[in-house]
């Protein structure tokens, strides 16, 4: 392999103008395609075959008309005064011209609703008083009979009370909007008409916001605090590289290998189902992976320039040795990333796909597109300075020493005991999807949200659909009593503040239930209430199922969290078996595992401390707390192995080429880190600043993700890989290199840095006669 990446860079270098076109064609044909085949990405989740799954499907069957997504509406008058008639006949006029976008099935007039529960309220006052009246012309029986519908009636009216459309004062209303498709299938299009009509209302003294069901939209995958995360980026290449030229070459490889990677996948969007956050991650590895591969091949062709050799042979070489290099790493990375899809999770396949392609990507343009940029600018990639001292023998390898063993165990125990201090905050940790408390203070989200919370209470924001299944049907007559009956059980549930019907199946042998909580739909006790309602024991065979926001998340977050013990297992499992192939080693594999489980549970716990407890909220823009992201983890999981894996190797693989080449262990573990340390802190400091670019997206989702990556980068990078490691290292002297002979005879030869290859064109040597591909 080494061999023919030689040969690679070394045409790619002659060639140059042939490969940049190549992929300027690539990237036309992946923009092209997206242009004609992508779809509209969703804004929500779903597993299949989880219990909120199967009474969405039961409810298509039984109960279409309620299935499909709705969104509120709030309408707020800006003094706090009550609404006026005129504003009511406007926003009344306003929900009843949204009723006819294509895609809304109905709408809900707050003023309507309320004037039926009143015309309600009286019916059933005016009907008890009639009774009242003729109760002296009525035997017992008589009575009985007429009351009961009253009665039942009555009873549901106390049970709905606390739901309400119009505020105690009059100045806050809440419409919804039904749409006819649910969540996951509802188009963006259908989205963004609503949306303009109600931002285009213009009610004079009302203002209009709508929750994250209409509001949700992923329009500018780019904002403001992802572009400073690429220009802290180019300033940290340009330090590193010393001329704005070099730092440029990265940067122009990576972002062509997004655009290529990304609207390749966004192409596939109307035929796959796929989240608003799957293009975001493809971007985020993309950006981080394909500067940092560049970057590997362009310094080891830097630093050999500087010793003397021939242009295109030193392009060539870097190919071959950082270049397979960057092949395995980079295969790390796609082995954790595809293996998303053995969770049988849809969403998360999806995006681990995705991410994959996007690596894969990101890999080969930089073993074809980076050396042909070299061999463009030539001898620029130095800077002047550079070129004046290249070759100078003061530029020779310096001897190394050991380091202290004290030093090795004071660094092993106060960077091990740091990182479980951090990892602590992860024993709490709590998951779910972020819902309008999560959205920026100024979006009409959150606004929505705080509104419905303040005014109806939190539950509002996200009632759960309870159903009803009979083992029989209920006659036309017996259809009230039996709501009341069930409703009253539901009532008596703790943490239930409001149940109401709102539907009956042509058999009248299923019901749905309207059921508000006390907490908003990511609490603690709304994650209880559900799992009780599940549970709950009911007369008559009565089989109770819930669905809604809230229950499907609570599904989602339980689904991926059974799964992340299972992944994880699979991931150490692959890291233990890689690292025995690489590096012919049993105790350095354990060590490399080791290290990537602190940084993981490191990087956990800094996300529940921030985004779960609200530590330092100011600074991430958490202004509520909540559960953390449930994807979060399982993501997190995949791509730090894969970069933890990238760290080692680079770091690792010169300490053993070191020790094969003579060098005595403890020194090699110090040559090793001397020779790997520049490039691997300028790769994670570039990785730390894409990713934490991403910290401050506009998407709440992107938001922990971007987070956790950096920090869990910042971790393994600094602390596992510069300084447990090493000690480590240091500490088990020649026995980390120790293998069984017979498990030596067994394992492959794996150079996965080229050393052969480096072997037969040692830096300094006349460049060989042109007998490659780009001859």
């Amino acid at each position: 392999m080494a061999t023919l990446l030689y040969r690679l860079g070394r045409f790619s270098a002659r060639r140059p103008w042939r490969v940049i076109t190549g992929w300027i064609v690539v990237l036309a044909l992946a923009g092209g395609a997206f242009l004609l085949g992508g779809g509209a990405l969703s804004s929500g989740f779903n597993i299949p075959g989880t219990p909120t799954a199967e009474i969405n499907d039961q409810l298509a069957v039984e109960l279409p008309d309620i299935g499909g997504a709705t969104g509120t509406v709030v309408f707020q008058t800006t003094d706090g005064s009550a609404l006026d008639s005129a504003q009511r006949a406007e926003i009344s006029s306003l929900l009843e011209g949204i009723a006819d976008v294509d895609g809304v099935a109905q709408i809900v007039d707050p003023f309507a609703t309320a004037v039926q529960r009143t015309e309600h309220e009286q019916q059933v006052a005016d009907g008890f008083a009639q009774l009242d009246a003729a109760s002296a012309y009525l035997t017992p029986e008589q009575l009985a009979a007429q009351s009961k519908p009253l009665l039942e009636a009555d009873r549901l009216l106390a049970y709905s009370s606390a739901i309400r459309t119009v505020s105690d004062d009059a100045s806050t209303a809440a419409g919804a909007v039904i749409f006819t498709a649910g969540q996951l299938d509802l188009p963006g299009e259908v989205k963004a008409a609503v949306a303009e009509r109600l931002d285009g209302a213009g009610i004079d003294g009302v203002d209009v916001s709508y929750s994250s069901e209409i509001a949700a939209s992923v329009d500018g995958l780019i904002g403001p605090g992802e572009i400073m995360g690429l220009l802290i980026a180019a300033i940290v290449l340009i330090v590193m590289l010393g001329s704005l030229l070099s730092a440029s070459l990265p940067l122009v490889s990576s972002l062509i290998g997004v655009g290529v990677g990304v609207a390749g996948s966004l192409a596939f969007a109307g035929v796959v189902d796929m989240s608003s956050v799957t293009p975001v991650l493809g971007i985020m590895l993309g950006l981080a992976v394909g500067i940092d591969y560049s970057l590997f091949i362009i310094n080891r062709h830097r630093r050999q320039l500087m010793l003397g050799m021939e242009l295109h042979e030193s392009i060539g070489l870097a190919n071959g040795t950082s270049g397979s290099a960057v092949l395995f790493a980079g295969s790390t990375v796609l082995i954790a990333l595809l293996a998303l899809n053995m969770t049988g999770i849809p969403f998360l396949a999806v995006m681990g796909t995705v991410g994959a392609v996007c690596v894969l990507i990101a890999v080969l343009i930089a073993v074809t597109l980076t050396p042909a940029l070299l061999g463009l600018v030539k001898s620029k990639v130095l800077s002047r300075r550079a070129r004046a001292k290249a070759g100078h023998p003061d530029l020779a390898e310096k001897p190394v020493r050991p380091m202290s063993t004290k030093r090795s165990v004071l660094t092993l125990a106060i960077a091990v005991i740091g990182l479980l201090v951090v990892a602590i905050p992860a024993l709490s940790m709590r998951l779910g999807l972020p819902d309008g408390s999560t959205a920026p203070e100024d979006s009409t989200q959150y606004q929505a949200y705080s509104i419905v919370a303040d005014e109806f209470g939190a539950g509002q924001n996200g009632s759960l659909l309870v159903v009803a299944t009979l083992d029989h049907p209920v006659s036309g007559d017996d259809v009230t009593g039996m709501q009341a009956d069930i409703a009253g059980q539901l009532m008596d549930v703790a943490d239930v503040v409001a149940v109401a019907p709102v539907g009956v199946s042509d058999d009248r042998d299923f019901l749905a239930f309207q059921v508000v909580s006390a907490d908003g739909p990511s609490s603690v006790s709304t994650e209880q209430l559900v799992h009780e309602l599940r549970g709950l024991s009911m007369e008559d065979g009565i089989q109770l199922g819930v669905a809604g926001q809230a229950s499907g998340n609570i599904d989602i977050s339980e689904k991926l969290a059974g799964a992340l013990p299972v992944y994880l297992a699979v991931v150490i499992g692959l890291s233990l078996l890689i690292m025995i192939l690489v590096f012919r080693s049993l105790l350095v594999p354990l060590i490399a595992t080791g290290g990537f489980l602190l940084s993981l549970a490191a990087a956990f716990g800094a996300v529940v401390a921030v985004y779960q407890w609200g530590w330092l909220g100011a600074v991430f823009g958490v202004h509520d707390p909540g559960p953390v992201l449930n994807f979060a983890p399982i993501i997190l999981v995949g791509v730090l192995f894969g970069l933890a894996m990238d760290y080692q190797l680079f770091l690792v693989s010169g300490m053993r080429e070191a020790y094969v080449h003579g060098l005595g262990a403890r020194s090699a573990v110090v040559a090793g880190l001397r020779n790997g340390r520049p490039v691997v802190t300028a790769a994670a400091i570039i990785m730390i600043s894409v990713f934490g670019g991403f910290v401050f997206s506009h998407l709440a989702m992107v938001r922990p993700l971007g987070f956790g990556m950096a920090i869990g980068v910042l971790f393994d990078a600094f602390v596992v890989r510069m300084l447990i490691v090493p000690a480590l290292m240091h500490l088990a002297g020649d026995a980390a290199w120790w293998l069984p002979r017979w498990l030596q005879r067994v394992l492959p030869d794996v150079d996965v840095e080229g050393a052969a290859l480096e072997r037969t064109h040692p830096v300094g040597a006349p460049a060989p006669a042109r007998h490659d591909v780009s001859a």
